[in-house]
């Protein structure tokens, strides 16, 4: 892997050095945080019937050589392979999504990482569209704070649960557990995301990034796009525009062969293997 090209990617190539980079907590928050605002979640090759790729080589090229995000279990597993050349030990996680009635989908629904350091183990995770932007330290019922959000985990059996705090009430996001697990593993739910009517990823185009005082987000022809708590919603009139609001807030400039879809159609490819 181009580490450099990756750190350019991030925007942190003039900040590290990568004689001095170590794999400690303090550049696991920085590379972390640095993703989240330079590399979106956005499943648009899903509606420009483009299969998802969980293969290392294909996701740096996509993600680093063209500038482009993807979902969970691209952005996730590059990250990992950028962290475990920096000299982290990295472990998979199969996690579940919580719907709004509380309950939790199916078994490898979201990919999340186990980072595990001297000062203990870290919950990392730069594919959950607008979740926390630093790791989370695995510690059952620390409350843990992040700028206007509070988040903590909840043990269950084995299981652990990660919750954000809301109006009121803590609102789970999804369950784990550390059983460690493979990339391969992701493949058919990965399918299942991109070719199932019943898939979130399949009803929405969806391009979210982070930014340094907020977040900016394009869902189907609405933009949002909140600063210090502010926050403020528009129509995109077009695909002029909306093309040029993909260049201009998200840096995704998509080739003229490849054509985006406003009516979902389901591919036809096979899962990977």
């Amino acid at each position: 892997m181009d580490i450099l090209a990756y750190l350019r990617r991030l925007n942190e190539a003039p900040l590290i050095s990568l004689s001095t980079l170590k794999p400690t907590l303090e550049a696991l928050r920085l590379l972390h945080e640095a993703h989240l605002v330079s590399v979106p979640f956005e499943n648009l090759d899903i509606h420009c019937g483009l299969p998802l790729r969980l293969d290392e080589e294909v996701l740096f090229q996509k993600i680093v050589g063209w500038r482009r995000g993807g979902i969970c279990y691209e952005l996730n597993a590059l990250f990992a392979r950028l962290l475990r050349e920096l000299g982290y030990r990295i472990t998979y996680l199969s996690a579940e999504v919580a719907a709004e009635d509380g309950t939790f989908g199916p078994e490898y629904g979201h990919l999340a990482l186990l980072v595990r350091l001297k000062e203990g183990e870290w919950l990392a995770d730069v594919g959950f569209s607008s979740s926390f932007r630093k790791p989370l330290h695995l510690e059952a019922g620390k409350v843990q704070m992040q700028r206007e959000c509070v988040y903590r985990l909840a043990r269950d059996g084995e299981n652990w649960i990660l919750q954000q705090y809301e109006k009121g009430v803590w609102r789970p996001l999804y369950r784990f557990n550390l059983r460690p697990r493979e990339l391969r593993d992701f493949a058919h739910m990965c399918h299942y995301q991109q070719t199932s009517p019943d898939s979130y990823f399949t009803q929405k185009r969806l391009c979210t990034r982070a930014t340094t005082t907020g977040r900016l987000t394009l869902c189907e022809r609405q933009y949002i796009s909140s600063a210090h708590g502010k926050r403020e919603e528009r129509n995109i009139m077009g695909d002029k525009e909306y093309m040029e609001t993909l260049a201009r807030d998200f840096g995704i400039m998509l080739p003229p062969s490849v054509q985006l879809r406003w009516e979902w159609q389901q591919p036809i490819f096979e899962p990977y293997q």
